[in-house]
């Protein structure tokens, strides 16, 4: 189950890193911000499974 958490987490910052880009080429600040939110969900959901990872060994 881990695994899938940081395949959705690996997922989620490059779902957010392109509705960034997109956002910038096409002058939509609102997408930028929510490509932005998306990249940040993504590294909680990373730094969560590192910390987990942590205190298992």
């Amino acid at each position: 189950m881990a695994e899938s958490d940081r395949t959705r987490a690996r997922i989620e910052k490059a779902k957010g890193k392109a509705k960034e880009t997109v956002g910038r080429a096409v002058g939509n600040e609102r997408m930028t911000a929510e490509g932005r939110i998306e990249q940040s969900k993504g590294d909680a959901r990373q730094a969560k499974e590192k910390a987990e990872d942590a205190f298992r060994h």
